[in-house]
């Protein structure tokens, strides 16, 4: 399938870098047995495989089983991680062709296609069933106020969770595919969130404008400098709390796009580059840095 660029970008906080590698994705019906043809290889619940032409074009061919009632972030990101142990797949490009390949031919059109994949993901993130659902819980039970703003919030699943549950909601990215996507999901589930391109480290919003911002799982995205620049912002913004996560792996993960591993170091090393009234520091599903702004 070919992926429409404004879709494509969209599928994680940054775009990664192009390979030399042709990414297309298809569903296959297992009861066909296009899932165990020749040539393809099983991973999961995932075939795969590589060819490569006499010019050295290679193409990765997908096929998956999943359909609009099963499509969700945890099902693709599981899938995915998968093909990228498998050798299937290599670094953020392409795991980002193949995910929004993946959600794209779960179903017969985009708009079907993209609004079951939102709520099938706020679904199982809200019931407990989604593997990520322990860190939007705990990032729910951090807010403080009324008003949130979530930096860097790629789909924007946090940011529709909390206002789906009352809360005053403003969500940024930088990539303007994920916004439009965001906007469209809140539009059809009649929920209101305040959703613009912006960057981290230059955030369009006025000084203590809002209650609690967050930044759940990006700084692992981001240089240093990049960092402290980020965290100098959200404590521009944030009259009451930020609220920072991380992932604590034993390497980064390049097709997620992570530069950084990070550990309870790293955070206390951020809490000590930036101006804040106090720094807490949890370990829950990866590591929490929560930041009390200076009042006025």
């Amino acid at each position: 399938m070919t992926i429409a660029p404004e879709i494509r970008s969209a599928a994680t906080r940054s775009a990664g870098t192009p390979t030399t590698s042709t990414i297309t994705v298809r569903r296959a019906d297992p009861a066909t047995g296009e899932l165990t043809a020749e040539g393809f290889r099983r991973c999961g619940s995932l075939s795969w495989r590589r060819t490569t032409t006499q010019d050295g074009t290679t193409t990765v061919d997908i096929r998956h089983p999943f359909t609009s009632d099963l499509i969700s972030d945890d099902v693709m990101v599981s899938a995915l991680v998968c093909l990228v142990e498998d050798g299937a797949l290599a670094g953020q490009w392409e795991f980002e062709e193949a995910a929004v390949g993946l959600i794209r031919s779960s179903a017969s059109s985009a708009d079907l296609a993209w609004s079951s994949f939102y709520d099938n993901s706020l679904r199982d993130l809200v019931t407990g069933i989604a593997s990520f659902s322990p860190v939007h819980r705990r990032a729910r039970t951090l807010v403080q106020g009324t008003e949130v703003l979530e930096v860097g919030c790629c789909f924007g699943l946090f940011a529709l969770q909390c206002a789906e549950t009352g809360l005053s909601v403003s969500a940024c990215d930088i990539s303007a595919g994920a916004i439009n996507l965001l906007r469209a999901a809140a539009a059809r589930r009649r929920t209101s969130v305040d959703a613009i391109v912006a960057n981290a480290t230059d955030l369009p919003c006025a000084d203590d404008s809002v209650d609690t911002v967050t930044l759940i799982h990006l700084l692992e995205h981001l240089s240093r400098d990049e960092r402290d620049r980020a965290l100098a912002e959200a404590l521009r913004v944030a009259r009451r709390r930020v609220i920072v996560a991380v992932p604590y792996e034993e390497e980064p993960s390049p097709h997620f796009g992570h530069l950084s591993c990070l550990r309870e170091r790293d955070l206390i090393d951020w809490a000590q580059h930036v101006d804040h009234a106090g720094a807490e520091i949890l370990d829950d599903h990866g590591g929490w840095l929560i930041l009390t702004p200076r009042a006025d």
